[in-house]
């Protein structure tokens, strides 16, 4: 006896639409491009400092932007994956990768409580000018990535904004930080890690709302 099918069922099916499942490689083209865009973008604005890729850079200058490379990459690399939530995905990269890019600042106040004129060494006419560059050099990546949570479904909002917020400002930073041929460790361990401390803060605070599904 053919039965008649459940009307609810129907209507909740009439809407339903194919969905392109999200690829990992495509995240990472998406997070590379806004990183690219944003060095041009540098370049164009207050041009890089061609010292860097001369070899008049010191070790700091690279050993620093090497560590918030880094952790803008574990950090990206966890909200990508958090867009499409599946069993064994672990997020541990981005903790490690903050505890060897806090030895940056901590370098910095070491630094600084050994310098003859103590806090002095604080006043730098450019400081604030790379911790507001750093921060606004990394919205085009946050765009990226928030557009690419947006796409999926992420468990744990709190914990994807954070990656964040962190990932934009560390990848923010180092693009900025081409541009700069201050390259002492205060300069860098303070000025140039300021914006990923603000964008953690800002990250797990304003954004989760922004990813909710």
């Amino acid at each position: 006896m053919n039965k008649s099918p459940n009307p609810l069922i129907e209507q909740l099916a009439a809407d339903l639409q194919p969905v392109r499942s999200i690829k990992f490689r495509d995240g990472i083209i998406l997070v590379a491009l806004a990183v690219v865009v944003t060095v041009l973008a540098v370049e164009l604005i207050d041009g890089l400092w061609r010292g860097a890729f001369a070899g008049q850079a010191s070790a700091f200058f690279v050993i620093g932007n090497g560590l918030l490379l880094i952790l803008g990459c574990a950090s990206a690399n966890s909200v990508l994956k958090m867009a499409a939530p599946r069993v064994g995905n672990s997020h541990e990269g981005p903790k490690w990768a903050m505890a060897m890019a806090a030895v940056l600042p901590l370098a910095a106040f070491i630094t600084l409580l050994g310098h003859d004129h103590g806090m002095s060494a604080l006043d730098d006419p450019y400081g604030l000018t790379c911790f507001g560059a750093g921060l606004l050099a990394s919205v085009g990546t946050a765009g990226a990535l928030i557009y690419w949570l947006r796409k999926g479904a992420p468990v744990s909002p709190n914990l994807a904004g954070l990656h964040v917020g962190v990932a934009s400002t560390a990848l923010g930073s180092v693009a900025y930080g081409l541009a700069c041929p201050i390259d002492g460790v205060v300069h860098l361990g303070l000025w140039h890690a300021a914006p990923v401390v603000v964008g953690a803060v800002i990250g797990r605070y304003a954004l989760p709302p922004l990813l909710r599904w």
